[in-house]
């Protein structure tokens, strides 16, 4: 409540931003978030009349653009490892590494004939040709996957059906266009596509927790759209659009 105090007492402050005042917000997002992102984005814009410029992709991918020097005022991963190293090589600004979403885990199907199945059971089956994932190396949903399949005894049987996206957007589109007929996306495109025809929630206890966080780089310092930005996604708007999009928050 507080965080959102602060918020809404700077809107308050300067409501209406004058043009020549209002800044943009550089961030590099993971591909899981990203349809997320743009609808906070559109909520932040409105009221602080600062601009979010996004740039999505895997989190290992923007992890190495931004040890490179990358010019990006923000990062949110999909994972807090990458995070918390940006924070130990002294690339981030002290003390705004935070948690703004705990990642879930579906696997989920577009085939018609799967229409009302157990998605549980049909992957315990395993009468199908391809299996989509995101890349544990790159992805934390990916990574997520793997422990899921390697937990349920599938992973040595599974893993040369397995077709791996560079990101879990890729994954998603996957199994979207059919190419494979199942796939573990992030729970929240699920929610978002509203179109599948078979969906398992995939209990947290199958896999480390995905604690999306999000750090300010060294570059966003001195910007004010930035420093905002990161205020905004304390406040009780931004977390209440993160929850119905499918996160969990802390």
């Amino acid at each position: 409540m507080k965080n959102r105090l602060s918020l809404l007492l700077l809107f308050f402050i300067l409501p209406g931003i004058p043009e020549a005042m209002a800044e943009k917000v550089r961030v590099a997002v993971a591909s899981n978030f990203v349809t997320t992102l743009r609808a906070l984005s559109k909520e932040f814009t409105a009221t602080s009349g600062h601009t979010v410029l996004i740039s999505s992709g895997s989190s290992g991918k923007h992890y190495t653009q931004i040890s490179n020097g990358a010019p990006f005022d923000v990062f949110m991963s999909a994972d807090a490892q990458r995070p918390r190293l940006l924070e130990e090589n002294g690339l981030t600004v002290p003390k705004q590494r935070f948690t703004y979403a705990l990642g879930k885990l579906a696997l989920w199907s577009s085939e018609p004939e799967l229409q009302g199945k157990d998605c549980k059971h049909l992957l315990m089956e395993s009468k199908f040709n391809r299996l989509a994932m995101a890349n544990p190396k790159t992805a934390p949903y990916g990574l997520a996957a793997q422990q899921v399949l390697t937990q349920m005894g599938l992973w040595e049987t599974l893993k040369s059906r397995l077709v791996r996206g560079e990101n879990i957007g890729q994954t998603f589109l996957h199994v979207a266009t059919r190419n494979a007929p199942l796939g573990f996306i992030a729970l929240s495109q699920a929610v978002q596509a509203d179109n599948g025809t078979c969906r398992w929630d995939v209990p947290q206890e199958f896999y480390t927790p995905i604690q999306q966080q999000v750090v300010l780089l060294n570059r966003g310092t001195n910007n004010p759209a930035a420093t905002t930005f990161m205020t905004f996604l304390k406040s009780d708007q931004a977390v209440s659009l993160i929850t119905r999009s499918g996160y969990g928050t802390l």
